[in-house]
């Protein structure tokens, strides 16, 4: 496992919410830890094309714009990985995770509309080759998604 800098422990465990609401975050980001702006925006980059990050922007509580829903597909564990990485690889894929379930590979699935939505998922489905599970928001519940990082 690598080392993070002091800067990238920072970035990963103080800003996972509250995200300035400015014309300008991550200049304040830049700001409060007294670092320039296209430092935070450069770090940020690395470890989003390291894969420790896999997105940085605002969360929107689902279906207020847009369109989203869960998804899974039963994939045999031998392709799970491969999978994974097509799924990945669809900017409207928000995240995906592994489940001990009959449907293991678990995502969320985010677009500008229904019909664009129901496009990926067509989509999804085929460039897998796994029939996909649409599973909508049928009662909505607040989970904090943020962790408190260790760092050791």
């Amino acid at each position: 496992m690598r080392e993070f800098s002091q800067l990238e422990q920072r970035l990963l465990n103080e800003f996972q919410q509250g995200l300035p609401l400015t014309s300008e975050p991550y200049a304040d980001i830049a700001r409060q830890l007294g670092v320039y702006e296209t430092t935070v925006l450069e770090t940020l980059h690395r470890l989003q094309t390291e894969g420790v990050v896999s997105r940085v922007g605002a969360v929107f509580r689902p279906n207020r714009i847009g369109a989203s829903t869960l998804a899974a597909m039963a994939v045999p564990a031998k392709q799970l990985e491969d999978i994974a990485a097509i799924v990945s690889s669809f900017a409207e894929v928000n995240h995906n995770y592994e489940r001990e379930h009959h449907f293991n590979l678990w995502f969320v699935v985010v677009a500008a509309d229904e019909q664009h939505l129901q496009d990926v998922l067509a989509e999804i489905e085929s460039s897998c080759a796994y029939p996909l599970l649409d599973l909508p928001l049928l009662n909505e519940y607040f989970i904090d998604l943020g962790f408190d990082l260790k760092w050791t």
